[in-house]
């Protein structure tokens, strides 16, 4: 973790900032190893301190070993006390991730002590969030964790849906699948969309029974030790139809040109249109309306930015989903998921699950 707290220092200078206040959770255990659900991170030349409540002051002391653990007791006064001791004047702080309302209490009890006239609270949004972005070894054993568990359920609950299951029923089968070969919890909420359900990208599960010959579009994702996986499948009960093959094998396509054409340096917008190319000139350009891929890590959606308008580039170590999709009203949707890596000489796919 000291690296991680010594990357986000080296930004300082460049953002005029003395110190940074990290409030989002995720960039709280990035930075730290703590998993709390409560805290904030106090970072300057200093030792860093992170400050949480008296239910987790024991896990932080045990998880963020380079951190002196503060326990706070509600309000600001941790705050105010180490603005004094470290003589930190402009405090950055995640303005993609504090509410307004907490912006201005913080403002309010900066104000009422005299001898903090001169400290500047500055807004400085995804500082943590760009060094995420490259995977570090002891990350990728980890995000490999939760990819697995849901590749397994996959092939483990796919071969059982049969004609008559809900949509419901297949999402359960998957959460309790990923549970059992490992994941600690779920990364979102299960998307099972059966025949014209399908044609809706996040479709939510309902008690529409399955029908033989239908697309059934799977989307799910497991939690492993924080990290996240996110994986979609399009299966079919029975024999698929003319339709089903001809769509699949342009979704596959599209797939698999951006997997196997991408490369180190390009912008999340030339990877984006690598797949839409292919779904373009098949003629269903406009059935394919969202993002080809995004970053998954401490969270399902992260950076890079893999989109139509994105210049996020793509780095070596960086991870990102590839997940093209034609998506038809009254008649269904296919989309094709799996998150890869980025190596020297290209792509390289962490999900295994078959298609």
């Amino acid at each position: 973790m000291k690296d991680r707290v010594s990357g986000l220092l080296s930004q300082l200078p460049e953002k005029n900032l003395d110190g940074m206040l990290i409030s989002s959770s995720e960039n709280r255990r990035y930075l730290s190893g703590f998993s709390g659900s409560a805290g904030y991170l106090l970072i300057s030349n200093d030792q860093p301190v992170l400050v949480t409540d008296s239910r987790y002051t024991e896990q932080a002391a045990n998880q963020a070993e380079n951190y002196r653990v503060v326990q706070g007791r509600g309000g600001w006064d941790w705050l105010v006390e180490w603005l004094k001791e470290t003589g930190v004047k402009r405090l950055g702080f995640e303005s993609q991730d504090m509410t307004v309302a907490t912006h201005d209490s913080l403002l309010e009890a900066l104000k009422k002590d005299e001898s903090l006239n001169g400290v500047s609270l500055i807004g400085a949004s995804g500082m943590a969030e760009q060094q995420r972005t490259i995977k570090d070894d002891s990350e990728l054993r980890l995000l490999q964790k939760a990819i697995d568990a849901s590749d397994a359920a996959m092939e483990a609950v796919c071969p059982e849906i049969t004609e008559g299951m809900t949509e419901k029923e297949v999402a359960w089968r998957m959460e309790k699948a990923m549970r059992d070969f490992g994941a600690d919890g779920l990364s979102f909420d299960t998307i099972v969309a059966s025949g014209p359900n399908g044609a809706m990208a996040h479709h939510q599960p309902s008690d529409r029974a399955i029908q033989r010959g239908e697309p059934i579009v799977i989307d799910m994702g497991a939690i492993a030790s924080g990290y996240c996986s996110d994986i979609t499948r399009t299966v079919v009960v029975g024999e698929p139809d003319e339709t089903f093959r001809n769509v699949y094998d342009i979704v596959l396509g599209a797939q698999l040109t951006a997997i196997n054409t991408v490369k180190t340096g390009m912008t999340g917008e030339e990877c984006d249109n690598l797949a839409r190319v292919v779904i373009a000139e098949a003629g269903y350009g406009d059935n394919f309306g969202h993002s080809l891929g995004h970053g998954v890590g401490l969270a399902v959606h992260e950076n890079p930015r893999v989109s139509p308008k994105s210049d996020d580039v793509l780095d070596q170590d960086t991870v990102f989903t590839v997940e093209p999709g034609i998506y038809i009203t009254g008649w269904g949707g296919i989309r094709i998921e799996d998150i890869v890596i980025l190596g020297k000489d290209g792509a390289i796919p962490l999900s295994k699950a078959s298609k």
